[in-house]
């Protein structure tokens, strides 16, 4: 059976049109005539017909030989094109970022992180993704993006976890100090004017899982008064005294309005653990490596921030690689 033309076949084939003649043609291919003949009758056995009629002075092509030429350029063409893409991502002199996050990163990790990146890496496109966890999970699971950062738990089914790399703390927020005198209990959250976000994604979402396994112990019923998609939305009416939220400590700490709002702790804290998440078995792109390893740079910087100037309110901490 043929085995079929092969890339080194081809050029010879082009570079023998376009110098006339196979001595020329090796000599341009820095080969012995030989070898280069012998290529091109390989090519002429593999796709069943004489490429060239030969004469005492020149090459001549056949019907098929001219047939092929702009076939076997765009071939050659094609693997070039790969070989160029490929480089360009392995020496980040191009390439993709493709990067899911969990819907509240843009409020105190994204701009930065993008930021510091672009500025190493201007030539690599970043297509980051803020959504849910749980989409996040599917969207890396079925290949649509190559990693993310994800709140834990999620369905780890044919994804690669990694240890946590990032530990945050949910709090709860008021416009009344008199509401955040005391960490709040499960109880306490159950006779509150409720604001919860995450609306679409409800029973999917991570902090909601959590605290309805909380109430069950309990044996009381989390029932929020207001939902809303986002937790910027949550903390602006909370804000202005439409109800009680809960929201990450850092989300808080970076809310525009952080000085309309008073926040304590739950009871038992609640943390929120943060992991690295790719598809098994799949690859990652050289971009998207990078773009991971400053993204746990950038974490540990929040850290450090984070235990200097607050060191009297909840602790955010990281775990690096």
């Amino acid at each position: 059976m043929s085995e079929g033309p092969t890339l080194r076949q081809l050029r010879y084939f082009l570079r023998a049109v376009e110098t006339g003649s196979f001595s020329a043609a090796a000599a341009a291919e820095y080969v012995a005539q030989p070898s280069l003949s012998d290529q091109i009758r390989r090519l002429e056995r593999n796709i069943g017909s004489q490429l060239f009629t030969r004469t005492n002075r020149n090459l001549q092509l056949t019907d098929v030989g001219r047939l092929i030429v702009p076939l076997a350029e765009q071939t050659v063409r094609s693997a070039d094109d790969l070989a160029s893409a490929a480089r360009d991502a392995r020496t980040l002199a191009g390439g993709e970022v493709s990067f899911g996050t969990f819907s509240t990163a843009h409020r105190y990790l994204l701009a930065p992180l993008i930021t510091d990146f672009r500025s190493m890496h201007p030539q690599v496109r970043v297509r980051i993704v803020g959504l849910n966890s749980s989409e996040v999970a599917d969207n890396v699971r079925s290949g649509d993006l190559e990693a993310g950062l994800v709140q834990l738990p999620v369905d780890e089914h044919n994804l690669t976890v990694s240890k946590p790399v990032l530990v945050d703390e949910v709090v709860f927020v008021s416009s009344d100090p008199s509401r955040t005198a005391t960490p709040k209990t499960i109880r306490d959250l159950a006779e509150c004017t409720l604001i919860l976000s995450e609306a679409h994604w409800r029973s999917e979402d991570p902090l909601r899982r959590g605290l309805a396994e909380r109430a069950a112990a309990a044996g009381v019923k989390i029932q929020p008064a207001i939902e809303v998609e986002f937790q910027s939305a949550a903390l602006e009416l909370a804000a202005h005294g439409t109800g009680e939220t809960l929201a990450s400590y850092l989300t808080v700490r970076s809310y525009a309005g952080a000085n309309r709002v008073n926040w304590t702790s739950l009871d038992p804290p609640y943390e929120e653990r943060f992991a690295f998440i790719t598809r098994a078995g799949g690859g990652m792109s050289p971009a998207t490596r990078r773009f991971m390893r400053l993204t746990a740079r950038h974490m540990a910087l929040l850290r450090r921030r984070s235990l200097t100037a607050h060191t009297d309110e909840p602790v955010l901490t990281t775990f690096l690689d």
